[in-house]
Formats: structure tokens, sequence, C-alpha cells
């Protein structure tokens, strides 16, 4: 049985398989394990790589959000300034109305004793003046005649011991 298993091709073929496939697979081996260390190699780079970029793309976005919530911060920061401004424009232009108003008010009342005092001294000077027709008229008609002339003779003689 040996000896035809010796002189079979098939069992030649066989043998030179195995030994090929014993001698090919210690450099084969090194070639396939060389290339799969290579390509491991590879992909724990591109992993590593991934995984780097990640992190900077997870910190820029940490950077991003703060740098939001800093810029919210800041705008309603103005816009609680604005609004404080806002309201002192308001209580100054109020307080300036206020005393336009009253500036105003006071004009008004002046204008107005000014013209009451106008008016009261018109009246007087009309009163004086009627008083004077009235007085004149009295002593036109009390005058008249001898006791009119009595009186004034009278009245110049005491002039210079009046004005002395």
């Amino acid at each position: 049985m040996i000896d035809a298993l010796m002189h079979n091709p098939t069992f030649w073929v066989g043998v030179a398989f195995v030994v090929f496939v014993i001698l090919t697979f210690k450099p084969g081996k090194r070639i396939l394990t060389q290339a799969l260390d290579a390509r491991i190699s590879k992909i724990r780079e591109e992993v590593e790589e991934a995984q780097r970029l990640r992190e900077e793309a997870l910190a820029t976005l940490a950077s991003y959000q703060r740098r939001q919530r800093e810029a919210i911060q800041e705008a309603e920061q103005i816009i609680a300034h604005a609004r404080e401004e806002a309201g002192r424009a308001k209580m100054k232009a109020e307080a300036e109305l206020e005393e336009s108003i009253s500036r105003r008010e006071q004009q008004a009342t002046d204008k107005i004793a000014q013209a009451e005092a106008a008016a009261i001294e018109e009246i007087r000077e009309k009163a004086v003046d009627m008083a004077i027709d009235a007085t004149a008229r009295l002593l036109e008609k009390k005058m008249a005649g001898k006791a009119g002339d009595q009186s004034i003779a009278d009245a110049t003689k005491d002039i210079p011991n009046k004005l002395h």
C-alpha cells in the first residue's frame, strides 16, 4: 500500500501541494502579517485621527457655545443699559416738560398780572380824569361870580406864605 502510494501521481501532487503550502506559509505568513499589521496600524491612525478631530470639534463646539452664552449675556446687558438710558431720558424729558409747562404757566400768570395792572392803571387814570372833569365843572359852577373872585384872591395871597 505504501508502495502504491509512492507511485501514485495524485499522492505526489498532494505532497507537493502540502510542501508548497508549508514552504510558502512562513514567508507568506510574514508578508500577510506585515500587510495586516500595516492595515491595522493605518486603521489605528485613522481612528486616532478621528478621535483627535472629534475632540477638536467638541472643543470648538464648547468654545462657540461659551461665546454664544457670552454674546447673549452681553446682549442682555446692552438691553438693560438701553432700558436704563431710556428711563433716564424719559424722566429727563418729563422733568423738562414739567419745567416748560411751569415756565409757561408763570409767563401766562405774569402776563395776566401785567394786564390786570394795566387795566387797573387805565381805570385809575380814567377815574382821575373823570374826577378832575367833575371837579372842574363843580368849581366852575361854584366859582362863578364874586365869591369865586374872592376865593382866588385869598388863595393868591396865601401862596407866598406857603412857598416859604
